[in-house]
């Protein structure tokens, strides 16, 4: 189960790339415990949305790259060591990321916690306030 796992987080990360939030939540189950460390957690596809939409969807993907180094699961468990590569106007940030990932019965990924640096990614979100106003 731990390989297809991994596999299915390896999937859902690159979807990422395709701007497609619509496509890239199916890999989550409905209740899904969204959490980027640095902010807020929410819950299930609209909380999830809520924190992407103005930086993977459609036109506003600012997410060029997800490289991701490493991999490792136990059970129903998987993390990722990932470099995200963000681009909004001239700022590029090259963001390390660790994730963990949990999945349920049903297959479903339901818990998403990703831990990096928030100072890290501050030009990108500064410079979003600027091109977009």
């Amino acid at each position: 189960m731990s390989a297809e796992n991994e596999k299915k987080v390896t999937d859902f990360c690159l979807s990422l790339e395709d701007g497609e939030l619509a496509k890239s939540v199916q890999y989550l189950s409905d209740d899904v415990d969204y959490h980027n460390i640095p902010w807020k957690p929410v819950t299930g596809h609209a909380g999830v949305r809520q924190v992407l939409d103005s930086f993977i969807e459609g036109d506003n993907n600012l997410l060029q790259k997800m490289d991701i180094k490493h991999t490792t699961s136990a059970g129903d468990t998987v993390m990722n060591e990932r470099l995200e590569t963000w681009v909004v106007g001239n700022v590029t940030v090259k963001l390390p990321v660790v994730g963990l990932f949990a999945f349920n019965a049903e297959g479903k990924i339901c818990r998403w916690h990703d831990y990096f640096d928030a100072e890290t990614i501050a030009p990108l979100t500064e410079e979003m306030k600027r091109v977009r106003g």
